[in-house]
């Protein structure tokens, strides 16, 4: 993983997940938020999202599964880096993040930790994609937070379902080196 965007997540550790043109707005005046993840648009207006967020001088990462008229293919990624401005991207496919990492963007691979099938299947996964970060879902799971963190060799940031300060103290005390959450409130902590 990159050393700089390494200390911006260590030194940030609330990520803004923007749904809509509200919390872009919202996300993009607030000086203390420096990531955000784009978990919205489509491919008309994808670079315009992306634009709003470096003009406010953040990093963007697009949920590539997320962005409507993209495919779950590699291509998808290809357009990412050759029509926005995007730091990286965010996805639950690893031929995505592998992709993308060839394109030289920053990577999140992101895990739905539902049961033990999806725990024992990180190590898989992992070793598919190679992601620069991984965030597992949901985030209030401290002791699914500090197993994974023990597990996997990259940084854990912790998403879904985060809601108020003791959520987030207590992923970022499970070794979770961030949280996303699309709750402007918890932004401003």
């Amino acid at each position: 993983m990159d050393q700089k965007f390494y200390d911006l997540f260590e030194s940030n550790p609330v990520i803004a997940a923007v749904k809509d043109m509200k919390g872009l707005a919202d996300c993009c005046s607030m000086e203390e938020i420096r990531v955000v993840f784009i978990l919205f648009g489509d491919i008309c207006n994808l670079s315009s999202i992306v634009k709003q967020i470096k003009d406010a001088d953040k990093v963007a990462m697009v949920h590539i599964d997320l962005i409507t008229g993209l495919s779950g293919r590699e291509i998808a990624v290809d357009f990412i880096k050759d029509n926005t401005h995007a730091d990286g991207i965010i996805s639950t496919k690893p031929a995505l993040i592998k992709r993308a990492r060839e394109l030289s963007l920053f990577t999140t691979l992101r895990i739905f930790v539902l049961d033990s099938m999806a725990f024992e299947n990180i190590d898989r996964l992992m070793s598919i994609a190679r992601p620069d970060i991984i965030e597992i879902l949901p985030g209030l799971m401290p002791k699914v937070i500090k197993r994974v963190c023990s597990l996997v060799k990259v940084p854990v940031i912790a998403g879904g379902l985060i809601s108020d300060k003791e959520d987030v103290m207590e992923a970022l005390a499970a070794g979770a080196i961030s949280v996303s959450t699309t709750n402007p409130m918890v932004w401003k902590m």
